[in-house]
């Protein structure tokens, strides 16, 4: 089962990009997630991930998400998790540069 309602909102701010996620997190969630991730963050130096109107976060989703992440390793990217779920979302280990706000 998709969650239906879940939305990536996207804008840059100079070399700063923005993702405000929107809705329930699911598996299918996360790979949307990875796939903007991978399409909008050339030239970022850091990109916020905005948590702050998701609603559920599936276990699923969040696996799946911290599990395909790999493709940050060596990028000179900073990820920085926002909001009341940031912690549910951001990798643990904090080694891929990872900020919890």
């Amino acid at each position: 089962m998709m969650a239906d309602n879940f939305k990536i909102s996207i804008h840059r701010n100079g070399d700063n990009l923005h993702m405000k996620l929107v809705g329930d997190f699911d598996g299918t969630s996360a790979h949307l997630l990875i796939n903007a991730l991978k399409a909008k963050m050339r030239r970022a130096s850091k990109v916020f991930i905005h948590t702050e109107c998701l609603e559920d976060i599936h276990p699923f989703g969040s696996g799946t998400f911290l599990s395909n992440l790999d493709f940050v390793n060596g990028k000179s990217v900073t990820l920085v998790f926002t909001g009341g779920k940031a912690r549910q979302l951001a990798p643990e280990n904090h080694k891929l540069g990872c900020i919890i706000c």
